[in-house]
């Protein structure tokens, strides 16, 4: 049975003929489904929490959970069972069905986006040809839920902490998806799948200046999205309580996390899947994907065990750089939160797009690598660089001499030691 979407043939859709669901197809989603939704996901998270509270501990010279099973390993279980056994209060005034909802949509928005990632050959649940926009678009669930989970529980103080969420994750959104528009030139498709097999060709995107500009911007987008540290602004316990959460407790308290912490695991297996190969561990080498043979299947499991075990472990390392940095820098101001977004990452994520375009030209267009294509390319976006830079360092010292010109009412801190606005203007 082949299903086709509403309007097939039509000359503006961009997919035809998506998936034949035959009974091999549907065992299989089963099968992601509840392995994943129930068993490995579930998993990674609990002791994902295990990993960041030992970081941690080091970093601040203590030993961490060391009491519940050999290492503290049984700690992450030990938290699940006291979320579970808790009572779960719902305020009276909170708006019941919509209260329960929102956790629920944080979570589901989380998990769909694993569903096209490709940790290994043939090990993408499904390859779809717009995998890209389709991330975009589930990932999009998350500020929705947490806006009602604001709204619903009838409390000021969560209704603002969901308001400055809801306003994060979509500033950040911008660059997130501008960042990967170099990506999709490069390798001419949508789907992670086709991006994967693309950097066999041509090495891993981030080896490139434009590729390693746009991974820096979607890694610091990325942590934003998923409010960690130094972006953690929707969850600031000292300034509004404990944010949108504020009126959830027991296991519904416990749905927001493992949807952040989820949220965390994905953004990294998107990073690596879109800039770092993959599961390939070398660049511009076809290993171990050179492996498979078509008559062997052992070649496949053995190559599939390599670049799933490669993949994690660079999943891993984008995972313990957000431990590091929440143990390192402090949460920043909202305002300068928000203007970095929108006067520093989307600008930059715009110029880059041109650089990438140059690049394409110079050295992916003409389908083969030379030392001649490398340095043209190099030249031409070391110039693009110093251009912006310098064109950035104009519009900010503009910025600020009319902000120095135009300023008339004295700040908070003149305030409070006593400034007069007229002291303040001179």
């Amino acid at each position: 049975m082949t299903w086709y979407p509403l309007g097939a043939g039509l000359p503006f859709w961009a997919q035809q003929q998506l998936v034949e669901l035959d009974t091999t197809t549907v065992i299989r989603w089963v099968l992601w489904l509840l392995v994943g939704f129930f068993g490995i996901f579930p998993g990674i998270v609990a002791y994902m929490v295990w990993l960041e509270r030992k970081v941690a501990a080091r970093f601040q010279d203590r030993i961490g959970p060391n009491r519940v099973g050999p290492l503290g390993l049984l700690q992450p279980i030990a938290d699940a069972i006291k979320l579970i056994i808790k009572e779960d209060l719902v305020p009276r005034s909170a708006d019941r069905w919509v209260h329960l909802a929102a956790p629920v949509l944080v979570l589901v928005s989380a998990f769909l986006v694993m569903a096209v990632i490709p940790f290994a050959v043939g090990l993408a649940p499904v390859d779809l040809p717009s995998g890209l926009v389709y991330l975009i678009a589930v990932s999009s669930i998350s500020p929705l839920g947490i806006f009602l989970a604001g709204w619903s529980s009838r409390n000021k103080y969560s209704l603002l902490g969901a308001m400055r969420a809801v306003a994060q994750l979509v500033s950040y959104e911008v660059p997130q998806v501008l960042s990967t528009v170099p990506i999709v030139l490069w390798a001419g498709s949508l789907s992670l799948v086709t991006i994967f097999n693309r950097q066999l060709d041509f090495g891993w995107f981030v080896l490139s200046p434009p590729g390693f500009l746009a991974f820096v911007i979607l890694l610091i987008a990325n942590t934003a999205e998923v409010n960690r540290t130094p972006f953690d602004l929707p969850e600031a316990e000292s300034e509004i309580i404990a944010g949108y959460h504020t009126e959830y407790s027991s296991m519904r308290f416990g749905l927001f996390f493992l949807a952040e912490y989820l949220s965390v695991f994905a953004v990294s297996c998107l990073a690596t899947a879109l800039f770092l190969g993959g599961g390939t561990p070398i660049p511009f080498v076809g290993f171990p994907a050179s492996l498979i043979s078509e008559d062997s299947t052992l070649s496949l499991v053995l190559a599939d065990l390599i670049m799933v075990g490669v993949f994690l472990f660079k999943v891993l390392t984008f995972i313990f750089v957000m431990f590091w940095v929440r143990a390192t820098l402090p949460r920043i101001r909202v305002d300068r939160l928000m203007n970095f977004a929108w006067k520093y990452l989307v600008p930059l994520s715009i110029i880059n797009i041109l650089i990438a375009g140059v690049w394409y030209e110079m050295v992916i267009r003409p389908g083969y690598l030379t030392f001649w294509n490398w340095v043209w390319g190099f030249a031409v976006t070391a110039l693009l660089v110093v251009l912006t830079v310098y064109l950035v360092f104009l519009v900010n010292r503009k910025a600020r001499a009319r902000v120095a010109l135009g300023s008339e009412w004295p700040s908070l801190g003149q305030v409070r030691t006593g400034a007069t606005i007229g002291q303040a203007a001179r």
